[in-house]
């Protein structure tokens, strides 16, 4: 068992890494052990195979840093907030005990990013729970676990951060991360698939204008903005603020 300071949720293969694949390759190069769990193979997008999309997945997970990388092979676009899906992820959560979880955004443009959200908070208490039963890959009874912290991620729809990350350093590792899904993003010629709401090199433009226009908040180029679960955020030491010196 391997554990993990920080663990991303993601509906599809990619969600992580558009949406805070800079903060995850920052918290990587600190010397955090950072992972990514994908609920679906994303079979159900325009583009691309399972199979292709799982070798992207791959290649990303290096990119970024990931110590580990699961697929759920939870039914893409038919997310369903249910005792089996739940287990799933309450075996993750348990399996790898992450003190972080960030998690997608509490509704957004795609149905299945609010849909995981919510499966994914529900898992996260339930998991906590000493009366529901886990078992591991070879039928060990697991120990209940519950994160510390909950962050949600940015997605398509914008809202109010709580805080902003900053990647100013790791900006172009996660484009980097992003165009390893070549089927998916920056895509020159569509060929025989459709053009879809992703894939225009204009997508990408409109992600580095967000990048920057967070970044700009907290007085830097690059920044990544998540909302804190069960606010307000807990203190107990003023060391981030010894740590940063914002240009604004």
């Amino acid at each position: 068992m391997q554990k993990l300071d920080v663990l991303a949720i993601g509906a599809h293969p990619d969600d992580t890494e558009l949406c805070c694949g800079g903060t995850l390759a920052a918290l990587s190069k600190q010397g955090k052990k950072v992972g990514t769990v994908d609920l679906t193979r994303g079979e159900m997008g325009s583009r691309g195979t399972p199979e292709l999309r799982e070798q992207e997945a791959e290649k990303a997970a290096k990119i970024v840093g990931l110590k580990v990388r699961e697929n759920l092979k939870l039914p893409d676009t038919q997310l369903k907030n249910n005792v089996s899906a739940r287990l799933k992820i309450i075996k993750v959560i348990r399996k790898y005990r992450p003190h972080v979880c960030l998690i997608g955004a509490p509704s957004d443009r795609h149905p299945d990013h609010g849909n995981a959200t919510q499966i994914a908070l529900d898992a996260i208490f339930y998991s906590g729970l000493i009366k529901i039963e886990s078992k591991n890959e070879t039928g060990e009874a697991q120990a209940p676990w519950r994160p510390s912290h909950i962050l949600h991620y940015m997605q398509d729809q914008p809202f109010k951060p709580d805080l902003i990350f900053n990647i100013s350093d790791t900006f172009e590792t996660k484009l980097q991360a992003m165009l390893a899904f070549g089927s998916q993003f920056n895509v020159e010629e569509a060929g025989d698939e459709p053009e879809t709401y992703i894939s225009s090199s204009t997508f990408f433009k409109q992600v580095e204008a967000r990048a920057r226009y967070y970044g700009h908040q907290i007085g830097a180029e690059f920044g990544e903005p998540f909302k804190y679960y069960n606010s307000p955020i807990p203190f107990n030491s003023f060391s981030s603020f010894f740590e940063t010196k914002p240009k604004r």
